[in-house]
């Protein structure tokens, strides 16, 4: 159903956070989900490719700016568009 020519291509980085460096505005226009380990995942904040993290919300935790803190939880990591 979904033709893949004309999605763009996925970076070794990518955030969710429109302050970050890594965020890409192209890339979030479609459904974009995070396997990890084989194992969907749908709370990734920001993930790499090449060393194998994702970043995900620490419970309710909350910075001092407001926040949620983030753990990094490492594996195979492996974006798909839905």
């Amino acid at each position: 159903m979904n033709d893949t020519a004309h999605l763009p291509p996925f970076p070794d980085r990518l955030s969710v956070d429109p302050r970050s460096p890594y965020y890409n505005a192209a890339i979030f226009e479609y459904d974009v989900g995070i396997k990890l380990n084989d194992r969907v995942r749908t709370e990734v904040e920001e993930y790499c490719i090449s060393e194998g993290w994702i970043k995900v919300p620490a419970g309710k935790a909350l910075d001092r700016k407001g926040n949620p803190l983030m753990t990094k939880v490492k594996g195979k990591v492996e974006p798909f568009y839905r």
